[in-house]
């Protein structure tokens, strides 16, 4: 296999006066989400600077997903139904042919990389073309084998040894540093789900890491500049990314998430699964209150009909299964941010959204594990959603509509340089051959 780096498309930057109409697709292990909305440009948005478009919905789709674990496809053929019929619900709505979509990714292990790069500014004065130099002597470094870059993204330059410069064009300076932020996962995870799309009939115009899209769609500009991370929250996968001075600077992910809150409740109650989720919807939280000991829930065995008289069982039996794995899922991001040594610049603020961020107490407990501020994130600046997409499970799916007005800040390599380096939909089909002929 060539070098993994361009594995994935790259999108072309919006234009800035044209209006533009844009599908995305939220592929989660408990919901696929299908979005089309027109993107108008815009005055720019005081909250939410890097906002070159208004987005407004014209259609919506979300089906229940099938054949995904842990944010990955473990079932091709049940994936490929649940996206069609989101995506045709949403194409219904709207009256109009999804050709081609955006799309995130939770599973396949997300990580990130850094690296760094120096290069001599020729002329004294940094041009355009240094940039770009220094940008492919950064991107030059390997990634480890088997993963796909998703992102490549400039954090920060240096001009002369005097870091933070936002951009070094037209500066006077005899060398230009770089510090390049890679988002990857894995390979396979990756190809698998633009092998689901292409079966649909449907070009992928990009893969972007879930924790990104959240953060996009729920940030205001002065958490990403502060230091914040986001939690994205879903049914088979917590994905997080830490922003700071405006950028994402890490992304993790762990294959916990909601559904196995639901399943812990249907094994500790003996209750179908379905029926574990009703009860941690209605009743379940993750901090005990006094009254839990009197307020008593209606149990279905599992064997049992719905007819048959149920068990009844004080809440705080519900609430003592929840609350441990719900802590066990927050610690485990709080370790791993400490270990990968970006607690710090998340800033002691924690933003959470995606479905299971909805569960009562959640920021309680995020709150004492943390030990920061803590706030629910839903998606902003967005018209035309309907009520019941307005909250954090639709974080990510919405943050796929503001990607395009930011794609521009990447370092996408130039065309040519490498194998797979293609933008767009354009030489797709090709590299789905190259893939197919390699065998997996």
């Amino acid at each position: 296999m060539h070098s993994q780096h361009g594995l994935t498309p790259r999108l072309k930057p919006l234009s800035a006066r044209r209006s533009t109409t844009l599908s995305v697709l939220d592929i989660g292990t408990s919901k696929v989400v299908c979005l089309i909305a027109e993107l108008q440009p815009a005055e720019a948005l005081t909250t939410l600077k890097g906002r070159t478009h208004l987005a407004r919905i014209i259609g919506i789709g979300h089906q229940r997903s099938h054949g995904l674990k842990g944010g990955a496809i473990v079932d091709l053929e049940a994936a490929e139904g649940a996206i069609r019929q989101a995506v045709h619900a949403a194409e219904r709505m709207a009256k109009v042919e999804v050709q081609s979509v955006i799309v995130n990714m939770s599973g396949g292990r997300l990580a990130s990389q850094h690296f760094q790069a120096r290069v001599n500014v020729r002329t004294g004065t940094v041009t355009g073309a240094d940039v770009e130099r220094v940008l492919e002597t950064a991107s030059a470094h390997g990634v480890s084998p088997g993963r796909a870059v998703l992102h490549a993204l400039p954090t920060g330059y240096a001009l002369d040894g005097q870091g933070a410069v936002i951009d070094p064009s037209g500066m006077i300076g005899e060398a230009l540093g770089v510090d390049l932020h890679v988002v990857t996962a894995e390979a396979a995870a990756a190809r698998n789900v633009m092998l689901a799309i292409e079966h649909c009939h449907l070009g992928v115009e990009a893969v972007i890491a879930t924790p990104y899209a959240a953060g996009l769609s729920a940030l205001v500009d002065d958490e990403a500049e502060m230091g914040v991370c986001v939690v994205d929250m879903g049914g088979g996968t917590t994905s997080f990314g830490v922003f700071s001075g405006g950028h994402l600077v890490h992304t993790d992910a762990i294959a916990v998430g909601g559904h196995h809150v639901t399943m812990d409740i249907a094994r500790g109650l003996s209750t179908r699964v379905a029926a574990a989720e009703r009860l941690k919807t209605l009743y379940g939280s993750a901090i005990a209150t006094p009254s839990d000991e009197r307020d008593m829930i209606a149990v279905h065995g599992v064997g049992e009909d719905e007819g048959e008289t149920p068990n009844h069982v004080p809440r705080s039996q519900l609430v003592r299964i929840i609350k441990p794995r719900v802590e066990e899922v927050v610690e485990l991001v709080r370790d791993r941010l400490r270990a990968a040594g970006f607690a710090a610049q998340a800033g002691r603020r924690v933003v959470l959204t995606g479905g299971a961020s909805q569960l009562v107490g959640l920021p309680e407990v995020t709150r004492r594990v943390m030990q920061g501020q803590v706030r629910i994130g839903r998606p902003l600046g967005i018209r035309g959603l309907p009520e019941a997409a307005k909250g954090p499970a639709f974080s990510a799916a919405v943050g796929l509509l503001v990607y395009p007005q930011v794609a521009h800040a990447e370092h996408f390599e130039p065309r040519g340089q490498r194998a797979f380096a293609g933008t767009g939909t354009d030489g797709y089909i090709g590299r789905v051959y190259e893939w197919l002929k390699q065998g997996f």
